[in-house]
């Protein structure tokens, strides 16, 4: 069943799947979902509360990169169990169930500029901490770079390559380090890093210039590229450039970053005030006009609330 699921469907997305439940609940142990970052929800763990529930974890399990185990039941003020979220059951016909979500996101690819000594270590390295490894340059073979995925023999950065998740390492070297280096920053790649001095990366930074690349393009270039270690030979410099690469990677997981719910599409959706659950228009179970504004509750518990203290739940 989770094979039919995830057909065609690219990570990041998430798996829930019902694992206990005492009656009445509509999931049952083993039925299962996955949730795209946008809310689309396939498949199948429940209704009214316990979907909306699902997919705002499973948001968060998404943004964190990090499992979770949830319970929904009536009475989940009294658990305090470590490792465990739990949520009350608002909705009237009571029961409980129990689920676990595990997030499955894409893998980091770097996409290395050049065949230097430091371009072979950062492939080897990298592809040990199980990023996708990308190589171009003008010569480049399999040989030289055995672990890599893919081994590109050109000088054109295909945009297509580029991915949300791609990070950029210019490493030429002094074989058309411009030609390299323009490439990348004209990219989408989120991160870009160029391995040189200063000394020499103003001078390529100059000829940039002159050719017409902005200075707010030039800027996010992070140069010399990795943490200040010290680093001096090949593989030391690769790992400060990972270090660098595994920070960023984490800071775009930080749950304080943004909210989860950033990433719904809210023409669809909408945060209940009372439980901040985001509930699909669509499927609402009640819609309440307040002050000429929509409310939408998928179980009768907080539209009870609503109604006894609307202007504690207002939305400016």
């Amino acid at each position: 069943m989770l094979d039919e699921l995830t057909q065609g469907i690219k990570p990041p997305y998430a798996v829930a799947m019902v694992v206990n439940r005492v009656a009445p609940t509509s999931g049952k142990p083993g039925d299962k979902a996955i949730i795209l970052p946008d809310g689309t929800m396939k498949g199948w763990i429940g209704g009214g509360c316990t979907r909306g529930i699902v997919l705002k974890e499973a948001l968060l399990a998404i943004q964190q990169g990090k499992p979770r185990l949830i319970t929904i039941s009536p009475g989940a003020d009294d658990i305090n169990r470590e490792g465990v979220v739990a949520y009350t059951m608002t909705c009237q016909s009571g029961g409980s169930v129990d689920l676990y979500i595990e997030p499955v996101l894409a893998k980091p690819q770097i996409i290395i500029m050049g065949r230097s000594h430091i371009g072979r270590a950062l492939c080897k390295i990298g592809k040990a901490m199980g990023y996708h490894i990308s190589v171009l340059a003008k010569g480049v073979d399999k040989i030289t770079f055995p672990e890599a995925d893919k081994v590109l023999d050109q000088e054109i950065l295909d945009p297509t390559l580029i991915s949300e998740d791609t990070y950029i390492v210019v490493c030429t070297q002094g074989e058309n380090d411009d030609i390299a280096l323009k490439q990348a920053i004209e990219s989408s790649a989120q991160y870009v890093s160029f391995v040189s001095s200063i000394k020499k990366a103003n001078s390529i930074y100059n000829t940039l210039k002159k050719q017409g690349v902005p200075v707010t393009q030039l800027a996010r270039v992070k140069t010399p590229a990795g943490l200040k270690i010290d680093a001096k030979l090949p593989e030391e410099v690769a790992i400060s450039i990972l270090a660098e690469i595994i920070s960023k990677v984490r800071e775009e997981k930080n749950p304080a970053a943004k909210s989860p719910a950033s990433t719904l599409n809210m023409d669809e959706y909408f945060i209940n005030p009372v439980c901040n659950i985001p509930i699909q228009k669509s499927t609402a179970k009640h819609i309440i006009k307040h002050k000429n504004k929509d409310y939408y509750f998928c179980c009768d518990g907080c539209k009870v609330s609503f109604e006894k203290e609307p202007g504690k739940y207002e939305i400016a």
